[in-house]
């Protein structure tokens, strides 16, 4: 695994509270641990709830819920994966209800990715569009 590739798992693989500010910066405000959950705080000033699914170190897969938030049901997983010797692919999927969040989701996504994007890729190095290919 190349030092790019191990830079971006270990800051994706971490749930706790300041890690997503630095992971997204500009799009994630604040993080704060309220027992087993996060609460997350968006550049709009939206605040959720979320709660740890699962961690899987050795796949380099997170996955969470917003519990408490504009869905009646919300799962995300973001995961990286090998793309080259220096390289990583982040991929961020979410699930949720009801259907008609899906675009104003999909456009808070969008700006996540970027946000990563512009965090844990130099200037230089970045490629013209990040990979959105699958399913939201």
């Amino acid at each position: 695994m190349g030092a790019g590739l191990l830079a971006v798992a270990t800051t994706t693989r971490r749930m706790p509270a300041g890690d997503v500010e630095r992971l997204a910066p500009g799009f994630v405000t604040d993080t704060q641990l309220d027992g087993d959950d996060r609460l997350v705080t968006f550049f709009n000033g939206n605040v959720v709830r979320e709660r740890l699914v699962d961690l899987d170190e050795q796949e380099r897969r997170l996955a969470w819920s917003i519990v408490d938030g504009p869905y009646a049901h919300h799962n995300g997983v973001a995961q990286v994966f090998a793309a080259g010797r220096e390289q990583a692919r982040f991929v961020w999927v979410a699930d949720l209800l009801p259907n008609e969040l899906a675009e104003l989701t999909d456009q808070m996504m969008e700006r996540g990715v970027d946000a990563v994007q512009r965090a844990l890729v130099p200037c230089r190095a970045r490629p013209r569009a990040l990979d959105r290919s699958g399913p939201r």
